[in-house]
């Protein structure tokens, strides 16, 4: 796989690991992947405390999406550079028709560990083009799942994107986290995708920069709830409050919802 797509591992030894632990969310398909691939992370990619990141983040975008989803029948559900993640079994697509998208690459292995139906199914595709969307039917509604993957694309890739998400549905529920401009400049050299190669990555100031294309800004939501750092203790709470909460944090990071209809 590709540098770019090697960072998937970083995210599922996160999940892996504070499932194990029992903290944040329950993902034991997590720990088998993990358990049977060990890719060998090393540094800052590996730390404790980015698990716990990793973790809390992919536990707030569960809970969002499944807020989103319960309340429709045959909803449309798009998670977008899926990388090995099971957002799809955490939180159940019994009501929703799931699609999970990535690289040839990716979508390859996680053949290995996921089997579509007839709610479920893995699209081989690159969010820079949007041929594969011609594959999904289009629907009044769609929830999309962007965790992980903007600071990877331009600023012009991902209102392309945006544009064709909203000419294939009608109603549209996006939610996406951003590097800022300074953390992207930052994670040239500090960043835990370096352990993998990667060392290109772009930020965003101003979300309503992404609102002209048939969506509009929403709203910005915690990335790190304290519901969830309150299941950390003693001096790990405190040094994880630290890092990645407060005004530096949120300097560096954030969590951004659109839509062109509030749902």
């Amino acid at each position: 796989m590709t540098e770019v797509n090697k960072t998937l591992y970083i995210p599922l030894y996160g999940k892996a690991y504070v499932s194990r632990k029992g903290l944040f969310l329950k993902d034991k398909k997590a720990e088998e992947i993990w358990a049977k691939e060990e890719f060998p992370l090393k540094g800052k990619s590996k730390s404790k405390w980015l698990a716990y990141y990793m973790g809390i983040r992919s536990a707030v975008f569960d809970e969002w999406a499944k807020a989103k989803i319960a309340d429709f029948q045959n909803i449309t559900v798009i998670h977008i550079g899926c990388g090995m993640d099971s957002r799809a079994e955490r939180i159940g697509s019994n009501n929703s028709n799931w699609y999970d998208v990535d690289f040839d690459g990716v979508i390859n292995e996680r053949r290995r560990y996921y089997a579509e139906n007839d709610r479920y199914k893995m699209l081989a595709g690159d969010a820079r083009e949007s041929a594969w969307l011609e594959k999904i039917p289009s629907s009044e509604k769609a929830v999309i799942i962007m965790e992980g993957i903007s600071m990877y694309l331009r600023t012009e890739e991902i209102q392309s994107l945006i544009k064709s998400l909203t000419a294939r549905f009608k109603e549209i529920s996006l939610l996406m986290d951003c590097y800022t401009v300074k953390a992207a400049e930052l994670s040239r050299h500090k960043n835990p995708i370096n352990d993998v190669g990667v060392t290109e990555v772009y930020g965003i100031d101003t979300p309503e920069i992404f609102g002209n294309n048939g969506l509009k800004f929403i709203k910005e939501h915690n990335m790190i709830p304290q519901n969830y750092i309150d299941e950390l203790h003693g001096v790990e709470k405190y040094i994880f409050s630290k890092i990645f909460t407060g005004g530096f944090s949120k300097k560096m990071y954030r969590l951004f919802e659109y839509g062109n209809v509030y749902f």
